[in-house]
């Protein structure tokens, strides 16, 4: 059993964060439960790399003097696995936003779709999301776009070590994907979808490693708070 000193000390926590539960969320409840059952004033608590809430996966959650750990275990290399569904995108290269247009799929082949992630392995530009939380003129790009203004967004470059399609039953494409620290996976979505010419966005994202971390080895916050 983990005692108070422990966690002040610092843990590195492996947390599986349950779909539509924001990070932020799951940050909170692992604060309040080790707080309450401590029954301490305050403790330094944060997580390494967020995840939207539409992903399901792998948090790291630091405590204590392991707080000073995050910005080095955010650069780590990821794994996520999810689906892309194809012939249609978004405004939010998701599910968070209805559908806005849609594409035909008839020309796509087996070979065509596995083919098409070549063109994104190794150190590649990519344009975030209009939908992401990255700040432009002190704010955050989705407000932005909730207001409808239009948002000039710079490339950066990612790196894609691995990129393989898993299963293929059309118009829904399985994938897994190893990266850098920056990837936009729903970025990735709508780019993979262009150049299939077609469309195309993310209905769902797991990231199942973190470096050496795995999501095997996480617990839910439930599960956490229950094991205190």
């Amino acid at each position: 059993m983990k005692t108070k000193e422990d966690f002040l000390n610092g843990q590195i926590l492996l947390i599986d964060k349950p779909l539509e539960w924001s990070s932020f969320q799951a940050v909170n409840a692992l604060k309040w439960a080790i707080r309450k059952k401590f029954d301490l004033k305050k403790i330094k608590i944060g997580h390494a790399g967020t995840l939207d809430p539409l992903a399901t996966g792998l948090l790291i959650i630091c405590t204590g003097k392991f707080t000073k750990k995050i910005p080095e275990l955010q650069g780590q290399i990821k794994e996520y696995t999810g689906t892309f569904t194809l012939g249609a995108t978004t405004p939010s290269y998701d599910l968070e936003t209805e559908v806005n247009q849609t594409y035909p799929t008839e020309h796509l082949s087996e070979a065509s779709i596995k083919e098409a992630t070549k063109e994104f392995l190794g150190e590649i530009e990519q344009v975030p999301p209009v939908f992401s939380a990255l700040k432009k003129d002190g704010k955050r790009l989705y407000e932005l776009a909730r207001e409808g203004k239009e948002v000039e967004i710079k490339s950066r470059k990612i790196t894609i070590a691995a990129f393989e399609i898993t299963r293929i039953q059309l118009p829904e494409v399985d994938f897994k994907v190893v990266c850098s620290k920056g990837t936009y996976i729903r970025s990735l979505a709508y780019d993979f979808g262009k150049a299939l010419n077609s469309g195309a966005h993310l209905s769902a994202l797991r990231r199942t490693k973190i470096g050496d971390f795995n999501v095997n080895n996480a617990t839910t916050p439930l599960v956490f708070k229950e094991n205190l």
